[in-house]
């Protein structure tokens, strides 16, 4: 019986977790991309997001609500990760900004996770408290899935972004090792041809 309301608890929890969407965009130079996302009051909402290409791994984030309001303002961050709640009803928008870019396109990750939205209490006062403290561990479950799957993406496309770098990185310094060596072997060649040539003269002399 154990076993089977702990199963019962695990699928209540799948159920429950709260709507993650993931994104990768390309954001060429000089332009902006935004997305709408529409809630209630109260709900808490999270964006977490990563430059994955391009450039110095930078862009312009910003977040404004239904009155215009900017919640959040970032220049040139590489990544990050913002939870706020709703402070009213409407239209919120997230928009990833390479304006300050002149050539180079961006490709950014990001994740928007919109939790549930506020309970009307009224609704509650006929539950038992069995059912809220039930209601409430799966929400708890719920929220620490959303933040494992949020974390697990994060540390993949970091992991991505620093492979990267350490490719390029290796492949400068190989064909840097490259040129070094032509460089010797010119300059190797180069004194051989002196030498022979300074004894070549002294003899005829």
């Amino acid at each position: 019986m154990g076993d089977l309301h702990f199963l019962v608890l695990g699928a209540c929890v799948l159920c429950c977790v709260s709507p993650i969407r993931g994104y990768f965009i390309a954001i060429d130079a000089h332009a902006e991309e935004c997305f709408h996302d529409k809630v209630t009051s109260g709900t808490k909402m999270a964006l977490t997001f990563e430059v994955a290409e391009g450039g110095f791994l930078d862009i312009d984030v910003k977040i404004t609500g239904p009155d215009n309001k900017v919640i959040y303002s970032g220049e040139r961050e590489s990544n990050g990760k913002y939870t706020f709640p709703a402070h009213m009803d409407g239209q919120y928008r997230y928009c990833f900004s390479n304006r300050m870019s002149t050539m180079t396109p961006k490709v950014v990750m990001f994740s928007i996770d919109i939790g549930d939205s506020p309970k009307d209490q009224s609704m509650d006062t006929e539950g038992n408290d069995h059912h809220n403290k039930l209601e409430d561990m799966i929400n708890q479950l719920a929220t620490g899935l959303t933040a494992v799957k949020h974390e697990q993406e994060y540390m993949e496309v970091r992991e991505r972004v620093h492979r990267s770098i350490n490719d390029n990185t290796n492949s400068r310094v190989v064909l840097w090792s490259f040129f070094e060596s032509l460089v010797l072997v010119a300059m190797t060649l180069g004194q051989v041809y002196y030498l022979k040539r300074f004894f070549e003269v002294r003899r005829v002399v």
